[in-house]
C-alpha cells in the first residue's frame, strides 16, 4: 500500500513535469521578436521570424524588387500549398559577407528527421541579398524558405 502511494506520487510528478514542459513550449514558440533590419543578417532573421509567425505580408516586404518577382498572392500560396514548409527547421546565422550592394549570409540549417528517436541533421546554406534604394532585400534563400519558381521567367508559348 505504501509502495502504491509512492508510485502514484512519482507518476503524478512526471505528468506535472510533462504538462509544464508542453505549456512552456507552446507559450514561448511564437515569442521571437523582430530585430533591426538595416543589416543583411537582420533582414534574413526578420524574414524567417515573419514566416514562422505566418506574417506573410511582412515577409513579402523583404523580397528584392527584381524581374519576375512573385505577386503577394503567389508568395502566400507557396506556403499554403505546402510547396514551402519552414516550420520544422531551425536556423543559426553564422556570418555575413558584403561587397558594396551585394551580401551573402551563411546559415546553419538544422532540421529534424520527423521520426521518433532519430536525430535530424544540419548543413550550411547561403542567403543572397541585394541593396536596393539603401535597403537590403532578399534575392535568394535556402529552399525551406524559398520557392524555386520565384523570379523565374514566365515560359512563352
Amino acid at each position: 500500500m505504501k509502495q502504491d502511494r509512492f508510485l502514484t506520487g512519482i507518476l503524478l510528478g512526471i505528468i506535472v513535469l510533462v504538462l509544464f514542459s508542453l505549456a512552456v513550449f507552446f507559450l514561448r514558440r511564437n515569442q521571437q521578436n523582430y530585430v533591426d533590419d538595416s543589416t543583411p543578417q537582420g533582414v534574413v532573421q526578420n524574414y524567417i521570424i515573419a514566416l514562422q509567425k505566418r506574417d506573410y505580408e511582412k515577409a513579402y516586404t523583404y523580397l528584392a524588387d527584381l524581374e519576375n518577382k512573385p505577386t503577394f498572392e503567389q508568395f502566400r500560396q507557396a506556403f499554403f500549398s505546402g510547396g514551402i514548409s519552414p516550420s520544422n527547421v531551425g536556423v543559426e546565422i553564422l556570418r555575413t559577407e558584403t561587397d558594396q550592394d551585394l551580401a551573402r549570409v551563411e546559415l546553419n540549417i538544422i532540421f529534424s528527421s520527423g521520426v521518433p528517436f532519430e536525430s535530424g541533421g544540419r548543413y550550411i546554406e547561403n542567403a543572397q541579398l541585394i541593396r536596393q534604394s539603401g535597403v537590403w532585400k532578399i534575392k535568394q534563400m535556402p529552399y525551406q524558405f524559398w520557392y524555386y519558381g520565384w523570379y523565374q521567367p514566365t515560359p512563352k508559348n
